[in-house]
C-alpha cells in the first residue's frame, strides 16, 4: 500500500495506518460478503488509485487479477469520486467489468477519525485525534450480479449482519480479523444472538453439523445446548473483544472454528442501525460462528506424513547397504596386486558413494529437494580421502550458487561431478604435483550450469568426447545428454588458463515430469 499512498491527496501518516489497519481486516470480510473489496484514494482531480484489493475466496473473483496500485480516471470510476467529495454511501449501480461480467457497486465513503465509538473497555486504534472526521478513501464492494441476486434471498438476519460487518469494517474495529485464515466455499455459517442463540445457519453448517449428530433444525437452538466448542469460543472472543480461531479434534474429526464478535454502531450510513437503542457506546450485536471441517486435509497429511517417514527410511537404509557395498569392494581393492583392478576398484567404489550421498541426505529430509552444491563438498571430501594421492598437493573446491534439485536430477548431478573430478585427479595431474580442481555452479533461472575445471595438464587440441575411451567420460555424457537433457562444452582450464574446463548445461525441467524418471533408464 505505501507505495500507492504515495500519490494519494492529503494523506498523512495516521490516516496511512488506519487505510493499512482496514486493508489487513479486508479479507475476512471479502469472504463473508462474496464480494471484491476495493480501496481507492484520490491521486488527482482526474484520477484515482487503488490502494488494496481483497478478492473472496468463498466464490469466483469479480476480477481475473488484484487491481492493488492501479490508477483509473474518475470519468471511468465515478461513484468513488462522487463518495469522495460527498462523504455520503452511493447508490448501487449495474455496470461491466473488463472481463465482461456484469457486477453491483457500492460506493462507501471511509472518513478519519472514523464516525463510530468504541465498546465500553475498547481504546481507540492509532490514538485517533480528537478532530472533526474527514472524508480519506471509498470502499467499493464489488458484486457479481448473480451472487448479488442470491444474496437478496438469504435471511434478512444474515444480510443485516454482513452489513454491520461492513459498518465495523469502515472504522477498522475487526480486531483479529487479519489472523484467522480464509473462508472457503464449503465452510459453514452460524450467527447468533448476543445471548448466544442460533438465528440464522448456512446449509453447509447445517450439513457439517449432521456429520456429528445434530439432525434438528439449527435455528434457535442455544450454542450452550450443542456438544461442541462453539459456545465456548464465541464467549472468549466476547471477552477479548476480537476475532479468534481455534482448531479442535472431535471424535474423529478436525475442526476449525472461526469467532466473530459484531458491533453496532450508530452509524450515519446505515440510520436502521440505530433501532438497538441510542447509547453513547457502539454495542455487542451477536458474532458468527464460521465452521471448517479440516479432517480429510489433516489425514491426507498424515498420511503423507507417514508416506515420508517410509521413504526416508528407505533412503536410510539404501545408504546403509551401498556403504556396506563399498566397504566390500575397498577391501577387495586392497587385496588385488593388478594396479589396473585396484583402480577400477576405486572409481566404482567413489561412484557408489556418490549415489549413497543423495540417499543421506533424502533420507534427513523429506522435501525430495537436494542443494547440489552440498553434495559437491560431500563428493570432494570423499575424494580427498579415498583416491587422492597424498604426496600431491591438489586443492579442491565448490564454489557459486547453492542450486537446489529434484532427487533424481540431483543423483545425476553428483555422478556427473564424481567422474569429471575423477577424470582430472587422473588425467590432468598424471605428471603434476600440484593444482587446483573447482566445481562452479551457476544458477541461471531456468538453466542449470556445472564447469569442472582444473590448471592440469589439460586434452589434445583435436580431444572430442564422442571419441573418449574412458568409461567416466562415457557416463558423463550418457548422463548428460540422456537423464538431464542437457550438452556438454570443453573450454579452456581456471581463469582461461591451462588446464580443462568442462562445462554441463541443462534445463531445470525434469526429463517428462517426476514420475519419468521412474521409467527412464540411461544406463
Amino acid at each position: 500500500m505505501d507505495n500507492a499512498a504515495v500519490e494519494c491527496l492529503d494523506l498523512t501518516r495516521p490516516t496511512l495506518d488506519f487505510l493499512k489497519t482496514i486493508e489487513q481486516q479486508m479479507a475476512i470480510v471479502a469472504d463473508l460478503s462474496r464480494a471484491d473489496l476495493l480501496l481507492y484514494c484520490q491521486k488527482s482531480q482526474q484520477e484515482v488509485t487503488i490502494l488494496a484489493h481483497a478478492q473472496p475466496h468463498s466464490l469466483a473473483h469479480v476480477y481475473s487479477s488484484n487491481r492493488a496500485g492501479r490508477t483509473v480516471g474518475v470519468d471511468y470510476r465515478p461513484e468513488v469520486l462522487q463518495a469522495l467529495k460527498s462523504g455520503k454511501r452511493q447508490k448501487e449501480q449495474r455496470s461491466f467489468i473488463s472481463e465482461g461480467a456484469p457486477v453491483i457497486r457500492q460506493a462507501i465513503p471511509i472518513s478519519f477519525p472514523p464516525r463510530c465509538l468504541s465498546l465500553p473497555g475498547q481504546t481507540r486504534q492509532n490514538k485517533w485525534p480528537k478532530q472533526q472526521p474527514q472524508v480519506i478513501a471509498t470502499l467499493i464492494i464489488a458484486t457479481n450480479l448473480i451472487e448479488y441476486e442470491r444474496h437478496r434471498f438469504r435471511s434478512r438476519i444474515y444480510r443485516q449482519a454482513i452489513i454491520r460487518l461492513q459498518a465495523m469494517l469502515l472504522c477498522g474495529q475487526i480486531p483479529g480479523a487479519e489472523e484467522l485464515s480464509s473462508f472457503g466455499e464449503q465452510d459453514g455459517i452460524i450467527f447468533t444472538d448476543h445471548e448466544g442463540v442460533i438465528r440464522y445457519a448456512s446449509g453447509i453448517a447445517a450439513n457439517l453439523y449432521r456429520r456429528i449428530g445434530y439432525k434438528e433444525t439449527l435455528v434457535g437452538r442455544h450454542l450452550v445446548d450443542l456438544d461442541t466448542g462453539d459456545e465456548e469460543l464465541r464467549r472468549e472472543a466476547l471477552v477479548q473483544k476480537r476475532c479468534l480461531e481455534w482448531a479442535a479434534e472431535e471424535g474423529d474429526r478436525f475442526w476449525v472454528r472461526k469467532a466473530i464478535p459484531l458491533v453496532a454502531y450508530p452509524s450515519p450510513y446505515w440510520s436502521w442501525l440505530n433501532i438497538f437503542g441510542p447509547s453513547r457506546f457502539a454495542k455487542e450485536n451477536g458474532a458468527f460462528i464460521l465452521l471448517h471441517d479440516d479432517t480429510e486435509i489433516r489425514h491426507r497429511e498424515r498420511e503423507i506424513r507417514i508416506k515420508n517417514a517410509m521413504i526416508q527410511e528407505v533412503h536410510h537404509r539404501v545408504k546403509n547397504n551401498l556403504q556396506t557395498i563399498a566397504g566390500l569392494l575397498r577391501m577387495h581393492a586392497r587385496r588385488v596386486k593388478s594396479e589396473e583392478a585396484r583402480l577400477v576398484l576405486d572409481e566404482a567404489l567413489n561412484r557408489i558413494l556418490s549415489v549413497a550421498v543423495i540417499h543421506e541426505f533424502l533420507s534427513s529430509d523429506s522435501s525430495n529437494i537436494i542443494n547440489i552444491k552440498e553434495i559437491s563438498n560431500r563428493i570432494i571430501s570423499q575424494l580427498q580421502q579415498g583416491i587422492l594421492n597424498p604426496d600431491k598437493v591438489i586443492q579442491m573446491e565448490a564454489v557459486g550458487d547453492s542450486i537446489r534439485l529434484p532427487a533424481r536430477q540431483a543423483t545425476a548431478c553428483a555422478l556427473i561431478i564424481n567422474e569429471l573430478i575423477q577424470n582430472a585427479l587422473e588425467h590432468g595431474f598424471e605428471h603434476k604435483q600440484e593444482g587446483l580442481i573447482r566445481v562452479n555452479l551457476e544458477d541461471n533461472g531456468d538453466e542449470v550450469i556445472i564447469k569442472v575445471a582444473d590448471n592440469g595438464g589439460g586434452v589434445p587440441e583435436n580431444f572430442q568426447m564422442d571419441q573418449a575411451e574412458s568409461l567416466g567420460l562415457q557416463i558423463v555424457k550418457i548422463l548428460v545428454e540422456g537423464d538431464l537433457q542437457g550438452h556438454i562444452e570443453l573450454e579452456k582450464g581456471i581463469d582461461n588458463g591451462e588446464g580443462l574446463c568442462v562445462k554441463i548445461a541443462f534445463s531445470k525441467a525434469i526429463f517428462r515430469g517426476e514420475e519419468g524418471w521412474n521409467e527412464h533408464v540411461s544406463l
